[in-house]
């Protein structure tokens, strides 16, 4: 699906992996997140994923020109969840309105482990 904005010199269509792209690069410059994770639901095992395939742990769902992004984020050991997710969408929220022009209605983040980090 891609994201579509009208204006007065014609159409412009944005594609869900370069919001997903964008949205995680920017959450991984969120204090407290350590990476994206990705989830193998034929063995239950989470993956940190590298800086290169950080897509693979975001979903961006475009309806309405509205976006809707799941995030499965690992997290450092020793930081309150609940102010690294409200930082985290706060974040999220701004830069993507900002970056495509279109509006977040909602972020859903899933937790799928904890990393001490060195």
């Amino acid at each position: 699906m891609k994201g579509r904005i009208n204006n007065k010199l014609g159409e412009i269509q944005i594609s869900s992996d370069v919001i997903a792209l964008y949205a995680g690069m920017t959450a991984v410059e969120c204090f407290g997140i350590v990476g994206m994770a990705a989830v193998s639901m034929k063995d239950g095992l989470v993956k940190l994923l590298k800086r290169e395939s950080l897509t693979h742990g975001i979903n961006v769902e475009i309806e309405d020109n509205r976006l809707t992004i799941d995030f499965h984020v690992i997290v450092a050991y020793g930081v309150s969840i609940c102010a690294v997710s409200d930082n985290l969408i706060a974040t999220v929220k701004y830069k993507v309105e900002e970056f495509t022009g279109m509006e977040v209605e909602k972020i859903n983040i899933y937790v799928e482990g904890v990393r001490v980090i060195d």
